[in-house]
């Protein structure tokens, strides 16, 4: 029994040691041996350049000698270079916050230091980095950024690098990325913070914490007052203290994928927002503004909505002009509207506040950034009457927004709001081939605000636009027993807008020469015209005559033509985050075709349904035949745009399916004389 027991405790204590290995880390920085640089225990896959073996960070406030407390971020990590593409792994740029105009004036970097180990004749030679070797740029107004290359990286090298950043911006609390271009063996972050400062904390990804701990301790902090030159004052502080330990293993990398907006979007990170702060017996002090806050002061802001507000009596000349004649406000809105698109460029098509000039400066230059323009079609709209507002977004490629917290950094675009009684119309003149009343793919990235008195939610999600196609051909033969006929597609808003685009910058020419040779050798295109290119409010539409100019025994026709799915866009195996498309869409093509006198039909496709989550999407395919005639329809509809990762597989099958089906062909053979 006691030999039992004994077995039972070694077991337990085992186990024990077992789990406590797992939750620490498995390398000791600043020591590298020969053993370190076989990683073949390792599960990674063969297509990599380089490998993270461990990224380790931590956050932590120390009192500090200008009566407040700093933010130290402590940064520790170790990589192997596979091969000589993964040398850019080797190269660092480390941004710091800076505000001249402050007393906390700019981030700081210690300690830094940087090794890169080769394994030479079995033994590890170091080559250290110079402080000579560290350069800083001036990226924009409020950020500096050390750059450096680690020195002597070959095929095989370990590079490792650590380095803390010292802060005075309590609101720079550092974020920590899980996840990036490589794969991770071992990802570690912890955070310490006083009791005294309120975080939000923003995680966001889709794979669990291998580890996730929390721990409250108490603590002292010593903060010194200066008064005068020579006097200081030293307080000590007690608080408790909340740690945060997150720890991922084995994180493989995100890869870019078709139908993304952009993979900041589900890359595995953490982010903070300083939300208050609350020192001993002083008031609350709120850091982060609600929405009307927000609202207020951008309104106020003379690199924003200010101008709104002034007097612009400086545009009534040139508005009496443009609308004059108008019969109602929609008409007027359509000209003002107009006007500012069709003679304005925009020289930057993002950004949150103007360029730097007045909206009078503006509109004497015709130009500026997507404020500037923007600002002023709200401005005009507003000079006859019309109620306007700006409206501020992040694009598809710039990430999501947090709808609970203005987050301002997520921002990067803004449009105009106009109304129409309670209809709201939304404008941005800023692209010169855009219709009223409609927005870039861009622009549908879900959340946006209305800078009404109120700021008011606004939801400009893909699966509100539907791109709608309908194509038809008419095919009939000759006396001389040819094929000929017709085609016409009149196109989805958004793929006509891809069509103006391409032919202002190439012309009309080029862009029946690229229609021409997508259909081969066999078939002759003539006549091609496009409808409504100018009338941007409209979709376009393309006509043009087909002649199929083959008379051999046996005749292979894809009744789809130019127009089949002919590859996959989904080729990957698993996918771990969302497929986003742009809009939804739905696409019908109708197929007729006369059969010669000569022939017979020998063989045509199958008819075929496929639905996909009973009614988000469905493909159909319909084709039937008598004696002399072939009619077809088909089509593809989804009014989803939007589809997460365990959704993938059923998609992926889906769309094999339409690519398998539509490229399946019409079989006609001569008949025997």
């Amino acid at each position: 029994m006691k030999a039992a027991t004994l077995i039972i405790a070694g077991f337990l204590t085992c186990l024990t040691l077992c789990s406590l290995a797992q939750e620490k880390l498995p390398i000791k920085f600043g020591r590298v041996n020969p053993s370190d640089f076989d990683l073949s225990q390792q599960k990674i896959d063969t297509g990599v350049n380089a490998v993270v073996i461990a990224d380790v960070g931590s956050s932590w406030f120390e009192g500090n000698i200008k009566g407040s407390f700093s933010l130290i971020f402590k940064r520790q990590t170790r990589i192997k270079i596979l091969n000589k593409n993964g040398m850019d792994a080797a190269n660092f740029s480390i941004p710091l916050f800076s505000n001249v105009n402050t007393s906390q004036g700019e981030e700081k970097l210690d300690n830094l230091k940087a090794y890169t180990y080769n394994l030479e004749g079995g033994k590890v030679v170091e080559t250290k980095l110079e402080t000579n070797q560290v350069f800083k740029e001036k990226a924009s107004k409020n950020w500096v950024v050390k750059k450096f290359t680690m020195p002597a990286v070959k095929e095989g090298s370990i590079i490792e690098v650590s380095y803390t950043v010292n802060s005075d911006f309590l609101t720079n609390l550092q974020p920590w990325e899980f996840q990036g271009k490589y794969p991770v063996l071992w990802s570690e972050y912890e955070t310490s913070i006083p009791e005294f400062f309120k975080y939000v904390f923003l995680s966001q990804g889709y794979k669990n914490y291998d580890i996730k701990k929390n721990d409250q301790t108490q603590n002292t902090f010593n903060i010194t007052f200066q008064n005068g030159a020579s006097a200081s004052e030293r307080i000590s502080i007690p608080g408790q203290v909340f740690s945060n330990r997150w720890v991922m293993k084995n994180v493989q990398p995100l890869k870019k994928e078709p139908y993304t907006s952009t993979l900041k979007n589900h890359i595995q990170k953490i982010e903070f927002q300083l939300s208050e702060i609350r020192y001993p017996n002083q008031p609350t002090q709120p850091i982060m503004a609600s929405w009307a806050k927000v609202r207020e002061d951008m309104m106020k802001d003379e690199d924003f909505g200010f101008q709104l507000y002034k007097n612009n009596n400086w545009l009534d000349d040139d508005m009496k002009i443009i609308v004059a004649g108008a019969k109602d406000q929609v008409e007027k809105m359509r000209r003002i509207y107009a006007y500012v698109r069709d003679n304005f460029t925009c020289t930057q098509h993002v950004g949150r506040y103007l360029s730097g000039s007045s909206l009078k400066a503006v509109m004497k230059a015709k130009s500026g950034n997507v404020v500037d323009l923007n600002l002023l079609l709200i401005a005009m709209l507003s000079h006859e009457g019309i109620q306007a507002y700006p409206v501020l977004l992040s694009t598809r490629s710039h990430g999501y927004t947090h709808e609970l917290y203005p987050l301002m950094d997520r921002f990067n675009y803004v449009v105009a709001c106009a109304m129409v009684g309670e209809e709201k119309v939304f404008l941005d003149a800023t692209e010169p081939l855009l219709g009223f009343g409609r927005l870039e793919e861009e622009c549908y990235n879900g959340h946006a605000r209305i800078l009404t008195e109120t700021p008011e939610a606004v939801y400009l999600e893909p699966d509100s636009i539907k791109d709608r196609k309908l194509t038809t051909v008419f095919l009939t033969s000759t006396d001389k027993g040819k094929i000929q006929g017709s085609y016409s597609s009149q196109l989805g808003y958004f793929e006509s807008l891809g069509v103006r685009e391409r032919i202002k910058e190439k012309g009309k020419e080029e862009f029946a020469k690229k229609l021409k040779t997508a259909y081969g050798s066999d078939w002759k295109v003539d006549s091609v015209d496009i409808d409504s290119l100018k009338a941007l409010d409209e979709p376009v539409t393309i006509h043009y005559d087909l002649a199929l100019d083959n008379q051999e025994d046996i005749m292979y026709i894809n009744p789809m033509l130019t127009e089949a799915y002919k590859e996959n866009p989904f080729t990957a195996a698993e996918r771990n985050y969302p497929v986003e498309m742009p809009y939804s869409f739905d696409e019908t093509y109708v197929l007729n075709i006369e059969v010669p006198q000569n022939y017979v039909i020998d063989e045509i496709p199958k008819p075929a349904k496929v639905a996909f989550n009973d009614s988000e999407g469905y493909f159909e395919y319909l084709i039937s035949k008598s004696e002399n005639l072939i009619q077809m329809r088909t089509r593809v509809y989804f009014n989803k745009t939007n589809f997460q990762p365990e959704e993938y597989q059923n998609l992926r099958e889906f769309f094999s399916c339409i690519v398998k089906k539509e490229s399946e062909q019409i079989v006609l053979k001569k008949k025997k004389s």
